[in-house]
């Protein structure tokens, strides 16, 4: 077996053109993902994972290109994750911008009554939705002031007195 140790450890893609391409990949699966996938991690579905799995390996010759060294992979790696901190640092000190890159509250239930349309823009079920007031101790939906699915896709119960 040989190793070409020098290959192996060199860039053999610009060092410009990794992050030019991790960057453009970053900002177009942000968006993508904001639009698409409202759910935190803990409430993803098989078919939304499906396609995060399926659009990371169809997003990897774009972002890579020719590129087939660790050390590019080591750079695109630190432009995803730079991009990630940026924007979560830049989100958290700004309010218009967490208001433009985060989903807002969506009132699902109020005083007692299931608003279908909001539950259709999320595709939530009344099974998840009957499931949510168990957790929550809640037997009748007549007993719910709100339901809301927060801007991290997590739903909170609020009871009425």
């Amino acid at each position: 077996m040989n190793i070409d140790w020098s290959e192996l450890f060199r860039f053999s893609v610009p060092i410009e053109e990794i992050v030019v391409r991790g960057t453009l990949m970053y900002v177009f699966l942000f968006v993508l993902f904001r639009l698409v996938l409202r759910r935190d991690v803990g409430n993803v579905g098989i078919s939304d994972f499906l396609l995060v799995v399926i659009i990371a390996d169809a997003s990897q010759n774009g972002m890579s290109g020719d590129a087939n060294s660790v050390p590019d992979a080591m750079l695109l790696v630190l432009t995803l994750t730079f991009w990630n901190y940026a924007i979560d640092f830049a989100s958290y000190y700004s309010r218009p911008l967490r208001r433009l890159l985060e989903p807002r509250p969506l009132v699902l239930i109020r005083d007692g009554k299931v608003l279908r349309r909001n539950m259709r823009k999320e595709f939530v079920t009344m099974d998840e939705i009957e499931s949510k007031l168990r957790e929550n101790g809640v037997t009748q939906i007549s007993h719910v002031r709100e339901m809301i699915m927060e801007r991290d896709g997590e739903i909170s119960v609020i009871k009425k007195d």
